[in-house]
């Protein structure tokens, strides 16, 4: 059964990835699931210096879904090259890292770091982060803020670039085609739908910093839609993201015009979901005589 597939140059075993702040660095997971039959592992985001991210509470479980509000924490670059590029190495999946920061030149410098590291086969630019020089604004939210962004990073980097995309977003096929212009190498969407939940009894927020980003099933809709816009305006590469808990599920994002999806509420619920996603696309193609993978990516009609 013919499951590879290639996104930005990146060989998969297998179109299934993990996505970002879902799966930590892998060392938790490991222990429950074989991280060498994953497509690629796609780290939680990284910054230049230690964050400690949003107040608590920070998820909330909502109908279909959760809302998440973690804020990046996470220990900078430093220590993720210390502590962390060791135990990745030693896994046979290609390991993408996803990196942030609040300029231009922050991820430009994320991108320099990390191009030494043999263990790095990628990068994904989470550009749903404000834009301090320009107000706070968000990088995604505009194209040409992330041409400016993705053009920055493609001029420190050979690395295949990966630029995952908000849906928080009025056009998502224009910030698409700004993303792969300025040389982006593939999509990945979407990120978070941004929303709320308020306790009726306390009438307090649930979370700590009151809105935050909403993921799960509830999402998937929206994120096939997407997905199959993106599609329609470009010849890159896209990963898609939303909801997948099934088989069947991925398998929506690949007749839309997906060549690989990640996998991410699912990793809270059962951390054998990835595992699972792998074996019910091979059940899908070989009850139905596919041969393989690439002859259904985008034949949605």
């Amino acid at each position: 059964m013919g499951l590879e597939t290639e996104i930005a140059g990146i060989k998969l075993k297998n179109p299934v990835m993990v996505a970002s702040g879902t799966f930590g660095y892998g060392k938790e997971p490991a222990q429950f699931i074989d991280l060498n039959q994953l497509g690629a592992i796609v780290t939680k985001t990284i910054t230049l210096e230690p964050r400690e991210g949003n107040a608590p509470p920070r998820i909330v479980e909502t109908p279909s879904g959760m809302l998440n509000s973690i804020g990046l924490q996470n220990k900078g670059i430093q220590d993720f090259v210390d502590n962390v590029i060791p135990f990745l190495a030693k896994i046979k999946t290609p390991v993408i890292v996803n990196i942030a920061g609040d300029s231009p030149e922050q991820y430009a410098k994320l991108a320099k770091i990390l191009s030494q590291e043999p263990t790095v086969k990628g990068l994904e630019l989470n550009i749903s982060c404000p834009n301090v020089k320009k107000g706070g604004m968000q990088f995604g939210i505009d194209p040409s803020a992330t041409a400016d962004l993705v053009k920055s990073v493609r001029k420190a980097t050979k690395l295949p670039l990966i630029v995952k995309l908000s849906p928080n977003v009025t056009d998502i096929t224009a910030i698409a085609k700004a993303a792969e212009q300025a040389g982006a190498d593939a999509i990945s969407l979407i990120n978070t739908l941004l929303g709320m939940s308020i306790d009726i009894n306390t009438h307090q927020f649930r979370l700590g910093a009151k809105t935050g980003g909403l993921s799960g099933p509830a999402i998937k809709p929206v994120a096939v839609r997407m997905v199959w816009q993106v599609a329609q305006v470009v010849k890159i590469p896209i990963i898609g993201i939303g909801g997948i808990m099934t088989g069947a599920d991925a398998i929506e994002f690949f007749l839309a015009g997906a060549s690989a999806i990640q996998i991410g509420t699912g990793n809270f619920v059962d951390p054998q979901t990835p595992i699972r996603v792998i074996n019910e696309i091979k059940d899908y193609l070989t009850k139905r005589n596919i041969s393989n993978l690439q002859s259904i990516i985008g034949k949605a009609i």
